[in-house]
Parts: C-alpha cells; sequence; structure tokens
C-alpha cells in the first residue's frame, strides 16, 4: 500500500495527477474482472481520536477531522490487489 505521494514520487507525475488517475484506474480494473485485480484504499484516521474516514468518496487526504478537528491526520493509502 502506498500514498498518493509515494507513487508520484515511483513515477514521477504530481500528486494531483495520481489522484486524478485513480478512478480511472479502479473503474479499469473492475471492468477487466477476468484479470482478477482490484484496487484497494485504506482510509485515513484521524491520530488524535482515532476516526477513521470509511465513507469519504474522494480520495484526497482530508485536511481535518470531523469529530475533533485535529489536523493530526493519516494519508490514504492505495494498492492493487487480486481479489
Amino acid at each position: 500500500m502506498l500514498t498518493a505521494r509515494e507513487i508520484s514520487q515511483s513515477v514521477g507525475i504530481k500528486e494531483k495527477e495520481v489522484l486524478e488517475h485513480l478512478p480511472h484506474i479502479a473503474r479499469s480494473l473492475a471492468a477487466h474482472e477476468s484479470a482478477g485485480e482490484r484496487l484497494s484504499v485504506e482510509p485515513s484516521s484521524c491520530l488524535e481520536c482515532g476516526f477513521v474516514f470509511r465513507k469519504r468518496d474522494r480520495l484526497k487526504t482530508p485536511s481535518k477531522c470531523p469529530l475533533c478537528n485535529s489536523e493530526e491526520i493519516t494519508e490514504t493509502r492505495f494498492g492493487v490487489f487480486e481479489r
């Protein structure tokens, strides 16, 4: 599992571009079920209160916790795994 920043450094594109490509990658993997792979997303969580951003549609790491307003948030992580 890698963060968008780690992916951007690996492939040499901006982090924003990685976040723009990820939904397309997820759709492509879902459309080719025979390949047996899927995009896995490990949601961000608050380091202060432990809140996990499970129902978040946006892939970008949130800036602030909705419960405690802390900005100490783990980065969202992504990976491609077999089903």
